[in-house]
């Protein structure tokens, strides 16, 4: 499996043929600051054959870039829940997906959505990834949860999970600020791929944001991630545009 990172939680797979990317955007919102990190056309990472969004947010939802690149009939697989609204965006080949149900892509991958929780209680899935004998794990944006063991239990394990990992505490207006982090942080990151049983830690989400007050990216990710791994996990940093093959 050839895996391309893509900017802030974006990835490329490429299994026997078949391309499926996750989350992919171009752009990061001006009221977050805008990208930190060179954005790219999508086109510029080659073809895709399906989309797979784990939830409708605007720095993993990005409809237009979706659309420019691959057109509005590609397959986009989002949680059955959001499925009208990704419509509504202007794509024409939606596939509401619900938890637990594998779908087939192409000529041998599968794809799963399993459960997630979104730092804002929005709905949120994870998606796994099988092909060419592998298979990997993206988790969106996700917070800790309880779901890691039984994930481990039924599917495990990974070669790579791909985690969030920055711990960002937003204040957005209209909301009391709570002072805690809406998605992993380093630490926990390290966590869930060692419950996971995954060969590799690929971190994402991290880095393209930084906002204060309004989105407030955790400090030392780098140091953090390498303190905690040690001994347990692989860290696999990864640039937009840089690919490794697991």
């Amino acid at each position: 499996m050839d895996i391309a990172k893509l900017p802030w939680a974006g990835v490329r797979l490429e299994a026997g043929g078949t391309a499926i990317v996750i989350d992919p955007i171009t752009r990061i919102l001006e009221e977050f600051g805008g990208a930190r990190e060179p954005m790219y056309p999508l086109e510029h990472f080659g073809k895709a054959d399906a989309v797979l969004i784990t939830h409708l947010h605007e720095d993993h939802f990005d409809p237009d870039a979706i659309i420019a690149a691959y057109g509005a009939g590609i397959p986009v697989y989002v949680p059955a829940e959001v499925a009208d609204d990704a419509r509504a965006a202007g794509l024409m080949n939606v596939r509401g997906t619900a938890v637990g149900i594998p779908y087939v892509i192409g000529d041998d991958v599968k794809v799963t959505a399993v459960p997630s929780v979104d730092g804002l209680g929005d709905v949120q899935v994870a998606w796994i990834v099988e092909g060419a004998g592998r298979k990997v794990i993206h988790c969106g944006d996700t917070l800790w949860h309880g779901y890691w063991w039984g994930f481990a239990r039924k599917y495990g394990p990974f070669d790579a999970a791909f985690l969030p990992v920055n711990g960002a505490v937003l204040e957005l207006p209209g909301m009391t600020a709570s002072g805690q982090p809406i998605c992993l942080t380093p630490e926990q990151a390290v966590a869930a791929a060692t419950v996971l049983g995954a060969g590799n830690l690929v971190p994402i989400h991290y880095g393209t944001m930084q906002h204060p007050p309004i989105y407030k990216e955790t400090p030392n990710i780098t140091a953090r991630l390498a303190a905690a791994a040690e001994g347990k996990v692989k860290i696999c940093m990864l640039k937009a545009t840089e690919t490794i093959t697991i």
